[in-house]
């Protein structure tokens, strides 16, 4: 089986109803669990070790709003394709709510679609980069802005549901962009890989508004 490993694009940085999305698993009989988990060790969603596979970019970035940065009811938008493999999909809280893109490509030869990251304009992560290597304790910078300049901050491993670290930081706020900083300290992880996610919520109900997602490897 062909394996295709594509490096996340440089500007990506960083709850429920049911997913409306049509799974279904490879029917390739020479694909292994540790081939798929290769071929995707550059996907934050959904887990290589799971059998959910999304055969739509839409699917996916709905699959992904809706599971992993627990949005409510998000708006999905058309996929906006790049090369033949990849795209972005914008994904919204609601239809004028802040915009969440999400990063999307075919990596597997069952031509499922996978998660890279999501960038949002309110939140920039400039450390760490994409697809670092990281230990504890992690530093994290950028510049953000949010209701009373609250940003939420998890940092999660792969395949396991409580994050090593749920955090805040203070960015700018009224739409003003400001500076971000803060030590993460973390215990040892399980998983080789995982995702920096940063969040705001609505000031209206707490629900996630928006969301930048990174790729991270541990050390």
């Amino acid at each position: 089986m062909a394996i295709v490993v594509v490096a996340v694009l440089a500007f990506v940085v960083g709850r429920s109803t049911a997913p409306t999305t049509t799974t279904t698993t490879s029917t390739a009989p020479t694909t292994t669990t540790t081939s798929v988990e290769s071929a995707t060790s550059t996907a934050v969603w959904p887990a290589a070790a799971s059998s959910l596979r999304y055969q739509t970019p839409r699917a996916a970035a709905q699959g992904f709003a809706v599971a992993f940065l627990h949005m409510t009811s998000p708006v999905i938008g058309q996929f906006q394709q790049g090369d033949t493999r990849s795209g972005e999909v914008n994904v919204q809280p609601n239809a004028t709510g802040p915009v969440t893109t999400v990063i999307l490509r075919q990596l597997t030869s069952d031509q499922s679609w996978w998660i890279l990251g999501a960038a949002t304009a309110d939140i920039t992560i400039t450390q760490p980069s994409t697809l670092a290597t990281v230990s504890s304790p992690l530093v994290i910078s950028g510049s953000s802005t949010a209701f009373e300049a609250v940003v939420n901050v998890t940092l999660r491993q792969d395949n396991v549901t409580t994050p090593l670290v749920a955090t805040t930081v203070m960015g700018g706020s009224n739409g003003q962009l400001g500076p971000f900083h803060k030590s993460l300290t973390f215990a040892t992880p399980t998983s080789s890989y995982g995702a920096l996610v940063m969040y705001t919520v609505s000031a209206k109900d707490g629900s996630v508004a928006n969301a930048s997602v990174i790729r991270v490897r541990f050390h």
